[in-house]
């Protein structure tokens, strides 16, 4: 009798030991642990406070923020952003982390009152200077034409585009710029006195450089075609080839015999047949002197087709003559 009760009380206890190793083991916080989350639910936040949290709650007319605090956070509709385009329900997502200032401790219904465009107009400027040094190119809607401009808004803040600076091309009814989405780059950024300047102007310049690289790309060494006297210098001149590109006729390319200016044979305005000796660093050399008798001559430089074969059967093609310039 007293060995069966021995070998039923080593399987009890067996089975109690098995079920004590297979339960999970109870996690118990630490008194750290419990000090930073009495710390976190009684601490208290000062107005001005500039605080991070996660949306738990949209509604039409504010957003519900989990501060981890001992309140909820509450942002009006009227204190979510300055751009007249903001949706609530559009431009604000559940769980997403945002910044916001501390406007009241208590809504009076226990919450903390929260300004995120307060904390935009905090955050923003820092990274519109950054905009601004790295030249970064930024894609914008524009909201409204005032007087001698544009504007629109960038990280929240208003900003103003003048008419000067919309385009490389004049600008004559700025009316018909608005609702449009541009390229810009930051050129002015004032915090104190809230002046935010973007200019577009800037990357067409940068694109019409690029442009006319290419098509000096495309411009065959050898082809002789027909400019325009658009400047002298005493060094030599400009001529206009037509197609946008222009090329240096230099003093000594000029004529058989020495010049002391170009004027001597050249004046502006004047129709020269020439010939393009050299496409280097996105300059064209040009020369009348190497014009031959009886030459074929195109009348503007866009004629000439992409590939030509030089007196000595050398071909040179467009990848070849893409190769000499960085377009980046």
């Amino acid at each position: 009798m007293n060995e069966e009760f021995d070998t039923v009380t080593e399987e009890i206890t067996a089975d109690a030991e098995t079920a004590k190793a297979a339960a999970p083991e109870e996690i118990i916080p630490s008194m750290k642990e419990f000090e930073d989350q009495i710390s976190k639910s009684m601490h208290k936040i000062e107005e001005g406070t500039l605080v991070k949290g996660t949306v738990i709650g949209i509604s039409d007319t504010e957003v519900t923020v989990d501060l981890g605090y001992y309140a909820e956070g509450i942002i009006p509709l009227e204190e979510l952003s300055n751009d007249p385009r903001f949706s609530i329900k559009a431009d604000v997502t559940m769980g997403e982390e945002v910044s916001a200032v501390v406007i009241r401790e208590d809504d009076g219904k226990g919450n903390i009152l929260l300004s995120k465009k307060d904390a935009d107009g905090i955050l923003s400027w820092e990274t519109l200077k950054g905009y601004r040094d790295n030249k970064d190119v930024l894609r914008v809607k524009i909201a409204q034409a005032v007087n001698g401009g544009v504007t629109t808004y960038l990280l929240g803040i208003r900003a103003f585009i003048p008419a000067s600076q919309l385009s490389l091309t004049y600008v004559e009814d700025l009316n018909a710029w608005v609702n449009k989405e541009i390229d810009v780059q930051v050129i002015t950024v004032e915090e104190e006195k809230s002046k935010l300047i973007l200019s577009a102007k800037e990357i067409e310049k940068d694109l019409a450089a690029k442009e006319k690289l290419n098509k000096i790309s495309h411009v065959p060494v050898g082809q002789i075609t027909k400019g325009t006297v658009e400047k002298l210098a005493p060094y030599g001149a400009f001529v206009n080839l037509g197609n946008g590109l222009s090329g240096l006729l230099h003093i000594s390319q000029i004529a058989n015999k020495r010049l002391k200016t170009p004027g001597e044979v050249l004046k502006e305005g004047q129709e020269v047949t020439v010939k393009i000796i050299d496409v280097k660093d996105g300059k064209i050399s040009l020369s009348i002197k190497a014009v031959e008798e009886k030459a074929e001559v195109s009348e503007t430089v866009e004629e000439a087709p992409f590939e030509y074969t030089s007196g000595e059967e050398a071909s040179t093609g467009l990848g070849a003559l893409l190769s000499k310039f960085k377009l980046s």
